[in-house]
């Protein structure tokens, strides 16, 4: 049981390291909370409300694996190469991947709320 809780106190470490010390992270968590405000002003469905929880974890997911992975080529390949380039531009470019389909859902729930 000690392990377990061990497990959970590095994960909740490393979920604080990226809302409050990595720049993206925190911009992450702003939209995050202004899209969770704008979803109880507006009161928006359950379904809706699995939508926009899903897209905020993903995009949180491809930003902490993008973290993880940066860091880890810095610390082990510390100058330029041009293969730890590759792996962090296509690292960077899956977390636009989630931002934008998370910008395409936001778009799809909240049109009919704002328009509707």
């Amino acid at each position: 049981m000690r392990g377990l809780v061990a497990s959970f106190g590095h994960a909740l470490s490393g979920v604080r390291r990226l809302l409050f010390r990595e720049r993206n992270g925190r911009i992450h968590l702003a939209l995050a909370v202004a899209v969770v405000l704008a979803g109880l002003a507006f009161g928006i469905s359950r379904a809706d409300w699995l939508w926009i929880v899903a897209a905020i974890a993903l995009v949180w997911t491809a930003e902490a694996l993008n973290t993880a992975l940066e860091t880890l080529c810095d610390t082990l390949h510390p100058e330029r190469a041009e293969g730890i380039r590759h792996t962090k531009d296509l690292a960077a470019g899956a977390v636009l991947v989630a931002a934008l389909g998370a910008v395409l859902i936001g778009g799809l729930v909240f049109f009919p709320y704002v328009f509707g």
